[in-house]
């Protein structure tokens, strides 16, 4: 089923077709009847009707935006002050945001009606959203499916038209692979164009927060709404480049026998349809683009485990009933984190232990800059990196549980943009035999969103 745009509806009530309160009547009506646990909480009506009320007040002051009363959805790990945010964790289940994000505080400032918040892979570790300790998400194409993750609940809700847009968080593909899980558009914006002010931080030198759609227009808006420098985050930056299209694409030579074969049927269909629009692609070898993978894994945990190091049920979250005040670590950290978020502690912990930062982390240190000089030489010659978003279409819920390392292998494609600190957009591009979505995705220049969404808007005129 098809949605409307935010452009549509802003139309529709700057005439006077609709109201806000009743747009956001039939999205919230449409949330609470929704069986998919894409949202931890919908916000109480009172809430939400406040929130109305000021978007109401902003159309007949004259001073709406083109996201004024848009109901949207915010991740599990992203602050509201005053309400609850938990990172879909039993570590936080409890704990209540004293402050805004800046993200919210823009969406605020410009009017949109922030409706619940959506559930997803605990401290977004995973990429399938199973490992919420509240249960998974289904995929609106076939409940049998995983979303994606870790951002799968604002994925689904955006698919099932729970909400008009939703905000993600994106470490190593959590938002452009759940995007093409579930056949709509996820953007990763480049790391520092977007603050991280308020966002529960996984990865600090990956993490990055960025906007889920209906389509590539309406990304373009949610991210001009909330990009930007930031006092409150020493990382951001004002920069943004115009779009000058070359008309010459890059792919990376990659192992075609690992990638599932309506992906790749459906990734060359794009390619051609590229290439009548006047496109050169050629394929290019990118030495150390699949090493991007492994250099995550080493990386990522090493800062998970010291982002997490502070819950502990002394100075932040839940506390689990111990016997001595020596026991309350292990045992709240044993009982209130999750298995993959215990998992990649462990492994963190382990690549910065003495004897083995040189032979870990350094090393993965230094191929990351290897990484990033790679794809900057190439996007000196081309306009962008074109990729198939995931090697497979969604998964079935519980399919790769027990096996953690397939489950990584779905962030191949996308790992590398945030290794570097590239954008990267991913647009639909086509369904399976089983009617099941897929996608492709554009790596950029450095803070060339605006070429992204160029790019991005061909291919949903091709496709």
């Amino acid at each position: 089923m098809e949605y409307p745009t935010i452009e549509q509806l802003h139309t529709k009530l700057i005439n006077k077709e609709i109201t806000v309160a009743d747009l956001v009547a039939e999205y919230v009506d449409r949330a609470k009847a929704s069986d998919l646990n894409a949202f931890r909480e919908i916000f109480a009506d009172t809430d939400i009707a406040a929130q109305v009320a000021v978007a109401e007040a902003m159309f007949q002051q004259g001073t709406a935006t083109v996201l004024t009363g848009m109901p949207i959805a915010l991740k599990d790990n992203i602050l509201f002050g005053g309400h609850v945010v938990s990172g879909s964790s039993k570590m936080l289940e409890h704990y209540t945001a004293s402050y805004d994000a800046t993200v919210v505080a823009k969406m605020k400032e410009a009017g949109a009606v922030i409706i619940g918040r959506t559930n997803m892979d605990e401290f977004a570790m995973g990429s399938s959203t199973e490992n919420s300790a509240y249960g998974p998400t289904k995929n609106p194409h076939d409940t049998s499916k995983v979303p994606g993750g870790s951002s799968g609940g604002s994925a689904a809700a955006v698919a099932a038209g729970l909400c008009v847009a939703a905000f993600g968080s994106d470490t190593g593909g959590s938002i452009r692979q759940p995007a093409a899980f579930t056949g709509i558009v996820g953007l990763l914006p480049t790391y520092g164009s977007v603050s991280r002010h308020g966002l529960m931080a996984m990865g600090s030198s990956l993490d990055v927060i960025g906007p889920m759609t209906h389509t590539v227009g309406d990304a373009k808006i949610f991210y001009d709404a909330f990009k930007g420098k930031d006092s409150y985050d020493g990382t951001s930056q004002e920069q943004s480049i115009a779009v000058s299209l070359k008309k010459k694409l890059a792919m990376p030579k990659f192992d075609k026998g690992g990638i599932d074969p309506e992906v790749l049927s459906n990734f060359e269909m794009i390619v051609e349809g590229l290439k009548k629009e006047g496109f050169t692609i050629d394929e290019i070898e990118l030495p150390h683009f699949a090493d991007a993978l492994a250099v995550y894994y080493i990386l990522m945990p090493a800062e998970v485990s010291s982002n997490l190091a502070r819950l502990d049920g002394i100075r932040y979250g839940d506390r689990a009933e111990s016997v001595s005040i020596n026991d309350v670590y292990g045992d709240t950290r044993g009982a209130l984190f999750g298995p993959e978020t215990r998992r990649r502690i462990l492994v963190g912990t382990y690549v910065l232990s003495h004897g083995y930062y040189d032979a870990y982390y350094n090393k993965a240190v230094a191929l990351r800059a290897t990484i990033r000089k790679e794809l900057e030489q190439a996007l000196e010659t081309y306009d962008a990196i074109l990729t198939p978003t995931t090697p497979t279409p969604a998964f079935g819920i519980g399919e790769k549980v027990n096996d953690p390392v397939s489950m990584y292998l779905s962030d191949l494609f996308t790992v590398p943009a945030n290794i570097a600190h590239h954008p990267a957009l991913s647009v639909p591009s086509g369904k399976s035999a089983a009617g099941l979505p897929v996608g492709v995705q554009f790596i950029g220049a450095r803070f060339g969103e605006e070429t992204l969404f160029a790019l991005g808007k061909i291919v949903e005129d091709i496709r």
